[in-house]
């Protein structure tokens, strides 16, 4: 077990090494990873609050406030009056920020596809399995 962990542990470090240069070095699509994931979480689940995006993501209320400042900023979402509480709002998806997810999404897939080309299907769907593991056990945990 060890030296599976041994060399699982590299792997991760070099993963995240290439990833974080990748996306420094050579973007994918015209949004960064934090926009992505806002506008993904939005489209995908519905307009949702700066509190419940701060918990999904586990980050603080500040950082998700100013990230959704910028794509309110950009015409990416809007703000929704929340119609108990004056003071709150849900953040919507726009049509342009439909199009830029869209856009993004599809660059995205491109370049992954790419990457996985010389993969069988099984080979994809087996990875793509064991990645979602993986992030369920790093939210695990982060909660414990």
């Amino acid at each position: 077990m060890n030296n599976t962990v041994d060399v699982i542990e590299l792997e991760m470090a070099i993963l995240v090494r290439r990833l974080v240069s990748m996306t420094t070095y050579k973007k994918i699509g015209n949004l960064d990873r934090s926009a992505y994931l806002l506008l993904y979480q939005i489209d995908s689940h519905g307009s949702a609050g700066v509190k419940a995006l701060s918990d999904e993501f586990h980050l603080d209320i500040s950082t998700v406030s100013r990230q959704a400042a910028a794509l309110e900023q950009k015409g990416y979402v809007r703000r929704i009056p929340d119609p108990v509480d004056g003071r709150a709002y849900s953040l919507e998806m726009t049509e342009a920020g439909l199009e830029v997810l869209n856009e993004n999404k599809k660059a995205r897939q491109d370049s992954i596809g790419k990457m996985l080309s010389s993969w069988s299907e099984g080979e994809r769907v087996i990875f793509g399995e064991l990645l979602r593991k993986f992030n369920a056990a790093i939210l695990e945990e982060a909660s414990e």
